[in-house]
């Protein structure tokens, strides 16, 4: 396996901005959101399981998961929300160690796990933890304009996530995203030299 760091924040705080300037300097990204949205499009496993589980109502007519449903769902009851965890991260997991495996010759590679720090799933595989930070107030105002949702619904999400404190406190490496975009890429090229330190005295040991 490849010298792992993991790339985490709460919701709006930039993850995906930050993980383009580290695959434009050509580390590899393996993204467990975007497995999960291939694993919840038609036809898979997973969704047919979903659907058992869940009902009809969980699926669009395409087959697809029916993801406004879901969240409402998930959100007011962590029964549920438990329920589909089991569903969907074995496999999510599985992918990731697949990639892992094929990506094996790379010095470090990226694993983009938004919800590193609210669960244990990944944990056995991070050598280091990178946390993308910015205010709560940045967050809230972000995802509105990304996602359409809310204030009432993204703050709701932030409560199920962990505190930003409880984050900067594990995190090994922080990169603030309060500020310009411009700054984000001097900020990547800095971390980007400290990780192929570690991950050639990684290798080397292992």
């Amino acid at each position: 396996m490849p010298f792992v760091v993991v790339l985490t924040g709460g919701i709006g705080c930039g993850k995906s901005t930050v993980a383009s300037h580290f695959s434009a300097l050509g580390v590899p990204l393996i993204d467990t959101d975007a497995i999960a949205h291939r694993l919840t499009r038609a036809p898979s496993a997973q969704l047919d399981e979903i659907a058992r589980v869940f009902g009809a109502a969980a699926l669009q007519e395409n087959g697809d998961l029916n993801r406004p449903w879901m969240r409402e769902q998930v959100f007011a009851d962590p029964e549920l929300r438990k329920k589909l965890e089991a569903i969907l991260h074995p496999a999510i997991r599985q992918a990731v160690e697949q990639e892992l495996s094929r990506l094996a010759g790379h010095p470090y590679v990226l694993l983009a796990v938004p919800l590193y720090f609210e669960s244990s799933g990944y944990h056995d595989l991070a050598q280091r933890v990178l946390l993308v930070d910015c205010l709560p107030e940045q967050q809230i105002s972000r995802t509105m304009q990304r996602s359409g949702l809310s204030r009432e619904t993204v703050a709701a999400i932030m409560q199920t996530q962990v505190t930003r404190e409880f984050r900067l406190q594990h995190a090994d490496d922080v990169i603030d995203n309060s500020g310009e975009e411009a700054n984000l890429h001097d900020k990547a090229i800095k971390l980007h030299a400290l990780y192929l330190g570690l991950a050639k005295n990684f290798n080397k040991s292992t």
